[in-house]
């Protein structure tokens, strides 16, 4: 059950961004602070990632679990009014993820997806650590792959 009403949770979900989001500002900083540079929200690429390296040919997605539906999260889950809506709406976002996941592979780019849930809110250390991480993946020859807390 919601604590809101329908109007006011309608202006709270629209009201949620869909660039320089949390997850991707920690994320871009730790990456910064380990030396990588990068281009921002390039809308010249399909889906527009959040992150483009073209000196590695590689671009990066930071998804929400909640909008992007990531199976076994607990920050993933249906709302429990409008089943079908939300059901629908997560449905979609996952098909045109795929879509764009196998256009940049086809012309050329490797992808990275990082989840919300491995980023840490207020934890430093943790950041630095998937910046490791994400840096490995970067310099490996792995065309696709994901980060989360699975």
């Amino acid at each position: 059950m919601d604590t809101v009403d329908r109007k006011t949770r309608s202006r709270i979900m629209r009201s949620v961004g869909q660039r320089n989001t949390g997850p991707e500002v920690r994320l871009r900083r730790s990456l910064h602070r380990l030396g990588l540079r990068y281009r921002i929200n390039d809308r010249s690429l399909p889906g527009t990632p959040d992150l483009v390296f073209p000196r590695f040919g590689a671009v990066i997605f930071v998804h929400g679990c909640f909008w992007h539906a990531h199976e076994n999260c607990k920050y993933s889950r249906e709302p429990s009014s409008r089943k079908k809506f939300w059901h629908h709406k997560f449905e979609e976002n996952k098909r045109r993820d795929k879509r764009n996941y196998e256009a940049l592979l086809k012309n050329g780019w490797r992808v990275l997806v990082v989840w919300e849930c491995a980023i840490g809110k207020r934890d430093k250390s943790r950041n630095d650590k998937i910046g490791v991480i994400v840096k490995r993946w970067l310099k490996s020859k792995k065309s696709f792959d994901y980060i989360g807390n699975d």
